[in-house]
């Protein structure tokens, strides 16, 4: 391994700002000099810039898990041992443990933010993934109550997954929901249903589905809540085609 390839690996961590103060001064440092680096982080940060939707990433404070370490476990424990009188040094070991247990605490509450993080940046590549590997992109407007809004869809041939943005509309009517379909052989397929409460736009990855036939595009229709799931579409709201 050369030292370049710390920097290719660490393209998207440097991007996503999840690197220690110090790998992030020395990858700041080298992509003055590298211009392969600079492009890459640049067209990473594109990818990244016009996707406001999902929850945004919340990297740990760099460095968290050793501070707690360093900070609260050993030089606690030591001073107090070294200071204590022998007849305190029951009541220093309590302390200790105590602190130990708030310490063990904070760790596994750090361990669970790791995995989610993890978790978050594995589905953030897959999705990148698709969206470099889509053979087509639809696009489509959407008028809705007066909103003007619209709906993208990444197809990836290779993988049969799309990735699928709907932005701009307002959130359903009372007692509706949007509905997003696939149109296939044998007739419409339900797909995901969208939550649109706030102003961000709706981004999720789907499969193709198991029945209907062969998928040759897709709908976003509004649907009544109470309307059974067997049923089909309601008010069609956008149409594509492969």
């Amino acid at each position: 391994m050369t030292p370049h390839d710390w920097f290719i690996e660490h393209r998207t961590a440097y991007a996503t700002r999840m690197l220690e103060p110090a790998d992030e001064r020395a990858f700041a440092e080298h992509l003055r000099g590298c211009e392969e680096c600079r492009t890459e982080v640049a067209a990473i940060e594109r990818e990244l810039a016009w996707l406001p939707m999902g929850v945004a990433p919340a990297p740990l404070r760099p460095g968290l898990a050793r501070r707690i370490l360093d900070d609260i476990v050993e030089p606690r424990r030591n001073r107090l041992l070294r200071r204590a009188a022998p007849w305190a040094i029951a009541a220093s070991l309590l302390f200790a443990a105590a602190v130990w247990a708030v310490s063990q605490q904070r760790l596994d509450r750090l361990a669970a933010t790791l995995d989610a993080r993890d978790r978050d940046l594995a589905a953030l590549t897959d999705t990148l993934s698709i969206m470099r590997q889509a053979s087509r992109v639809l696009q489509t407007s959407i008028t809705m109550d007066g909103h003007q809004g619209g709906m993208m869809i990444f197809a990836d041939e290779k993988t049969h997954r799309w990735n699928v943005v709907v932005h701009g509309l307002p959130p359903a009517p009372k007692g509706e929901m949007y509905q997003f379909w696939f149109v296939a052989e044998d007739g419409m397929v339900r797909g995901v249903q969208l939550d649109l409460r706030n102003s961000h736009p709706a981004f999720f990855t789907v499969g193709m589905p198991s029945t209907g036939g062969r998928v040759m595009g897709a709908a976003l229709s509004v649907e009544d809540v109470s309307a059974p799931a067997s049923g089909g579409p309601g008010r069609m709201l956008a149409h594509l085609m492969l």
